[in-house]
């Protein structure tokens, strides 16, 4: 094969990489549990309740020819105060109502009592379901409701929207935008790309 089939070969696989919308889970797709202003994930699927804008902007996302990846921090479980049963019972249930394409989750219990590079803010989970579907990161976003989310969106090189629900806990990095709910963020990934 000679040089200029080589070039064309890896210019025709730049242009087949797909855009994502990466999305926290626990405040952005579901209503996070709050104590002290601060969110709590739900200990059951009975307490797991999809936030009602979240089913058209997810569809009209996936429309406009985005994957969606959830990427969710689960340290209870690493922990030992919730079972990696439930969690994967909530996004079986998570997964059957919405159209996600995948869910990346970090179960190591952080708080310095694990070491990885899944756990946001590291950028792991985007990195590892950019590597496996062909994702392009400069691309895509990342849209969550916490300073780890907005961290991991610029570690990862996507751009980053933060839901801002008015949690006792201030960000470390400026967002690119925000918003206040995931169909407010959904209008303005395709304002953006439409642009």
């Amino acid at each position: 094969m000679g040089k200029h089939e080589v070039k064309a070969e890896s210019g025709k696989r730049k242009a087949e990489m797909r855009r994502a919308v990466f999305l926290d889970r626990d405040g952005v797709i579901n209503r996070a549990l709050e104590k002290e202003s601060k969110p709590y994930p739900p200990t059951s699927l009975a307490e797991f309740e999809i936030l009602p804008e979240v089913p058209a902007a997810c569809a009209k996302l996936k429309a406009a020819g985005f994957l969606l990846v959830v990427a969710t921090n689960q340290p209870d479980v690493g922990r030992g105060t919730l079972k990696q049963e439930v969690v994967e019972k909530i996004h079986a249930h998570m997964l059957a109502q919405l159209p996600i394409d995948r869910v990346e989750v970090c179960f190591h219990a952080g708080k310095g009592l694990s070491d990885c590079d899944c756990r946001k803010p590291k950028p792991g989970m985007l990195l590892r379901a950019a590597r496996e579907l062909g994702i392009d990161l400069a691309q895509s976003w990342m849209v969550g409701d916490r300073w780890r989310d907005v961290d991991c969106g610029h570690a990862a090189d996507c751009k980053t929207i933060f839901i801002d629900r008015g949690y006792a806990e201030e960000l470390k990095q400026k967002p690119d935008f925000s918003a206040r709910n995931l169909g407010e963020a959904a209008d303005i990934i395709l304002a953006q790309t439409n642009k």
